[in-house]
């Protein structure tokens, strides 16, 4: 139910105002003073405001002065006599909804009434999501206490307040989303749009009307004209995701962009301007795509302006535990489960994997697990099988992570299991023969003969 003050200081008038919106469904609030509408504005949670223009004391220009200093989204409707229009104008000036000139009938009434609170209804959900977007995508997003994941944290906590354009690399899964994310939502531009664009899923022939849009009639089927990507970001930031796959001729149109902060739709003739930050992010490694002719210098260039190089999960195992619990707990809330812990034997399977899908798959792994697990503990026999042979039963209990120690123990277990033969050891544990080896070579178990 939607909760409505009214403030007149003509009891009658207030009364037989009060009647018909109850009648209406609403819950009504009133006062005959502006000083006591105020209080009841600072004391409830209202939808709307109603006001008389005129009235003693505190009137009604004086009311709505307060009541935007007070909360700028809760919506004001004037109510005034025909002689003070130009009243009412400053009023509208001073950010009042709308106003009624005296008499109005209760049709015109109530259709105002219904199109204030549904504006301020949407503001107040888009104030929720934006708060919502801020915690999911701030720094509590991006789990981890390895030196190198702070050292990330604190360049975010630098470049997210100025305009400068980032590029943000490392292996697919680690989580770049993430970081451009948490980059817009701790920026001055949290509260404008950010916009993904995710340059392997569009086809190329699609993507400059995608990007920049286009205007009714540009092509068969332009029935109507279509915004582009970059203008739906107008304010805010777009996030180019793996920008290194961008088709090459649409890299130089890319560039135009960023360098005159304008577009032009596809066969518009008016040229736009654009505040938009630009952030991207690539698997690939561009400094060989930039050897290859691939990616062009000058837009990289600047892209580059800094730097983000998120590192692989199997170069921060020790940010595994707080990783895996973090999952934990959302996926317990997500699933209505009540899972308490994970066992040390299971953590340990965790943190001798190579994890070749990064932080991605370490989720996919605790989801199944959470989902699976049929008891208050995640265990060894919740992880998938390649795992679960990381740490059987005469695995100890490990109380101290000593990460060389386990993963020396683990790859023995599946050289032994698979009678040493490197391929399907390698197999067992989910990495490479390459990768395989050099852990072997680095932990002295490589045959004499290959060393």
């Amino acid at each position: 139910m939607n909760t409505i003050l009214v403030v007149d200081d003509e009891p009658n008038y207030l009364i037989v105002l009060s009647e018909l919106l109850k009648e209406e469904g609403f819950e009504i609030m009133t006062a005959q003073r502006g000083e006591d509408g105020l209080k009841i504005v600072m004391d409830t949670d209202l939808d709307l405001v109603i006001t008389d223009m005129r009235m003693p004391g505190m009137d009604g220009l004086e009311l709505l002065q307060a009541v935007k200093s007070y909360n700028k989204d809760l919506p004001v409707i004037m109510i005034t006599a025909f002689g003070e229009v130009e009243k009412a104008v400053v009023a509208m000036r001073a950010g009042a909804y709308n106003y009624l000139v005296k008499p109005f009938n209760n049709e015109e009434l109530l259709l105002n009434i219904g199109k204030a609170i549904e504006h301020y209804s949407l503001l107040r959900e888009n104030l929720r999501l934006r708060d919502e977007a801020r915690v999911r995508y701030g720094f509590a997003s991006i789990v981890g206490k390895n030196e190198r994941m702070q050292e990330i944290y604190r360049l975010i906590e630098k470049v997210a307040p100025t305009p400068t354009s980032v590029l943000i690399t490392g292996e697919s899964g680690t989580g770049k989303e993430l970081v451009a994310r948490a980059i817009h939502y701790t920026s001055l531009r949290a509260d404008k749009p950010f916009i993904p664009i995710d340059c392997t899923t569009i086809p190329s022939e699609l993507m400059e009307s995608e990007l920049f849009g286009y205007e009714k009639g540009a092509f068969t089927c332009a029935n109507e004209r279509k915004v582009g990507l970059i203008e739906m970001a107008q304010g805010g930031t777009t996030f180019f995701d793996e920008i290194g796959d961008l088709d090459f001729a649409l890299q130089k149109k890319l560039l135009r962009f960023l360098q005159e902060k304008e577009i032009r739709r596809i066969s518009g003739k008016e040229k736009i301007k654009v505040d938009v930050r630009v952030l991207s992010a690539t698997n690939r490694n561009i400094e060989k795509a930039l050897q290859n002719d691939e990616f062009r210098p000058d837009l990289y260039y600047r892209l580059n302006v800094i730097t983000i190089r998120i590192p692989p999960l199997r170069k921060r195992m020790d940010d595994i535990p707080l990783l895996a619990n973090h999952c934990l707990e959302h996926f317990r809330e997500k699933n209505k489960k009540d899972i308490r812990e994970i066992e040390q034997q299971a953590l340990a399977a965790l943190m001798s994997y190579d994890w070749p899908g990064n932080v991605r798959e370490l989720e996919n792994v605790m989801e199944r697990a959470v989902i699976l697990c049929p008891h208050d503990t995640i265990n060894v026999e919740c992880l998938p099988k390649k795992m679960q042979m990381l740490a059987g039963e005469e695995y100890p209990v490990v109380k101290e992570f000593n990460l060389p120690e386990i993963e020396k123990r683990t790859i023995i277990k599946a050289l032994d299991k698979a009678s040493w033969n490197q391929s399907r050891a390698a197999g067992l544990l989910g990495i490479s023969r390459k990768q395989l080896r050099t852990k072997m070579k680095n932990l002295e178990l490589l045959p004499a003969a290959e060393k």
